[in-house]
């Protein structure tokens, strides 16, 4: 199906990619990351001796901070802080640090579209820049559905607001050097077609669905080499930093 895009990408086509580490130097890890117009900055601070308030404190456990780029927070960036919080206890190994807490600030910096997905690979960054310990790590891309049943990938705004539905979906990358050395090895886990969170708006069939899973599931591989790029390991003296 033809689609014509305000800026000529194609339906597939992703906004040009941007990440840098290590950005903000009071952290213990930080990452911004930017798609087109939209860019998010993540910040570190952890762990910390200590767990949150209902928290099991044989795990570590998991703060997540929104900041929007002005205005005070509202029900839409807390339900996007509870997405992330899951997003995040997912890919965590959290029985390494026990009773304690990593906090993550997620700070808006410009909101062009397709703004959760560009905050989680910005919190997945700044996680490996802090050497938190993750099974894997985990990328993310908004799958938007026309009125006419077309998928486009990485809405910008404008193209955001005249879509019928969209999906919010991340999915985990192979299990690469993100480990400290002599940490726990995660073994016997098949994640190559899983996927880690989900999250629709709108009104859309399941073959809606199906497709933007397939679509999601190839744009990811790509987003996966950007990051693998972009996220090379620490030597080892600077394995965890937060530490």
């Amino acid at each position: 199906m033809e689609i014509n895009r305000p800026d000529g990408r194609t339906p597939n086509q992703l906004r040009p990619l941007a990440c840098s580490r290590s950005v903000l130097h009071r952290a213990h890890g930080s990452a911004s990351w930017a798609q087109g117009e939209t860019k998010v900055l993540a910040a570190v601070y952890g762990p910390k001796a200590g767990t949150k308030k209902n928290e099991n404190p044989e795990k570590a456990s998991i703060e997540v901070i929104w900041k929007p780029k002005t205005g005070q927070i509202g029900k839409a960036e807390r339900e996007s802080e509870m997405i992330l919080k899951k997003t995040l206890e997912s890919i965590c190994i959290r029985t390494i640090y026990p009773n304690t807490t990593t906090s993550i600030i997620v700070q808006v910096v410009h909101d062009d579209g397709a703004l959760l997905p560009c905050a989680i690979n910005a919190a997945c960054a700044a996680l490996v820049d802090a050497g938190i310990p993750l099974k894997h790590l985990a990328v993310a891309v908004c799958c938007s559905v026309t009125d006419s049943g077309g998928i486009i990938l990485d809405p910008t705004k404008h193209e955001e607001e005249n879509m019928k539905a969209f999906a919010y979906l991340v999915f985990p990358n192979a299990i690469v050097t993100v480990l400290p050395e002599r940490s726990l090895q995660v073994s016997g886990e098949s994640i190559a077609h899983g996927i880690i969170t989900s999250v629709t708006q709108g009104a859309m069939s399941v073959d809606d669905y199906l497709h933007c899973l397939d679509r999601g599931r190839a744009a990811s591989a790509r987003l996966s080499e950007f990051l693998r790029k972009n996220i090379e390991p620490k030597p080892t003296s600077e394995a965890s930093k937060a530490g």
